[in-house]
Formats: structure tokens, C-alpha cells, sequence
């Protein structure tokens, strides 16, 4: 098969991957037909059948839902049939870089539920972040992704380093 530019329609940051709210939400505004959880774990951890069981659930027979990890989906991405309206989900900032950097077409970030955990910080209700994420965010943002924290469509986007500003 010949390599394309993947129609990639959306692509999303958000903790819990795959749930209700992507479907109702971000799935029906973003016009996909296909949500690509691009994780790892989700892929091939030890828990990847129970979780993909869960997420394809979560996706309502509304979108075809396929599970890769980052390296494949580097890998295929660019087989993508024209007709496959791809969102791209991630758990965290790190996979989306290495994306990016990998050559995937991501131009723009939708930043949604990246929960506190010890050794984070917060910057909005929804989003916390450590050193590893400001780091992955900036190198986003070297490649010239905009990166925008919205955890819902009803609310306006703010461009992250707007929200994050670093140290002088």
C-alpha cells in the first residue's frame, strides 16, 4: 500500500483514554470514524484485553476503535485509508511528542484530563503536569503543534503556555 498523509481529524490528550465523554463529545464534534487509542499499555499491557473490552464499550458501535502502540502507529499511520477520519487519543503528552517527532501529522493538541498525582502540579481543574510533560509539550511546540487545554467543546480553548508560564 502506498504511503498517505493520514486524514487525522482530531487528536486529544486525556487520562482515561477512551470513555463516554470522547464519544458524546469530542468524537460527534471532531466528524471521526475511526478513534486510534494510541497507548502502549492499552496495546499490549497486560491488562490491554480488559481495557480494550471497556473503551470499544465506551465507544457505542459509533466509531471503529483500534488500539496501537506508539511505535506502530508511527509505523502505519501513513497506510491510513483516505476515507478513515482519524482521532488520536493519548494518555499523556510524552506518547503525543514521540508522535509527532516519529512523523505523524499532528498539528494541533486537545488538551483535556491530565489528573493530579503526587509530584505535579496543577494548572487548571483539569490539568496537572510534572517535568516530563512540560518537557513533551515544548518539544510539541518546537514542531510547531498548538497545543490547547479544553476539556470540553462548550468551553473556549487556551493555548497551554498561555496557562503554563515558565520561569524567566
Amino acid at each position: 500500500m502506498s504511503e498517505n498523509t493520514p486524514n487525522i481529524v482530531w487528536t486529544r490528550i486525556d487520562e482515561r483514554l477512551l470513555h463516554g465523554q470522547i464519544r458524546i463529545t469530542w468524537g460527534k464534534k471532531s466528524g471521526a470514524n475511526l478513534i486510534l487509542v494510541a497507548n502502549d499499555e492499552a496495546a499490549e499491557g497486560p491488562t490491554a484485553a480488559f481495557q480494550q473490552s471497556a473503551m470499544k464499550a465506551s465507544a457505542g458501535g459509533e466509531f471503529a476503535v483500534r488500539f496501537f502502540t506508539i511505535k506502530k502507529t508511527i509505523e502505519v499511520i501513513h497506510k491510513a485509508s483516505p476515507k478513515q477520519l482519524i482521532f488520536i487519543l493519548c494518555n499523556n503528552p510524552t506518547d503525543i511528542a514521540d508522535l509527532a517527532e516519529g512523523g505523524v501529522p499532528i498539528k494541533h493538541v486537545n488538551i483535556g484530563n491530565m489528573h493530579w498525582h503526587e509530584g505535579k502540579t496543577q494548572l487548571t481543574r483539569q490539568v496537572s503536569v510534572d517535568e516530563k510533560d512540560i518537557a513533551a509539550f515544548k518539544r510539541l511546540r518546537a514542531l510547531g503543534v498548538k497545543c490547547e487545554v479544553q476539556n470540553t467543546p462548550d468551553v473556549s480553548p487556551v493555548d497551554f503556555f498561555d496557562i503554563y508560564k515558565e520561569e524567566a
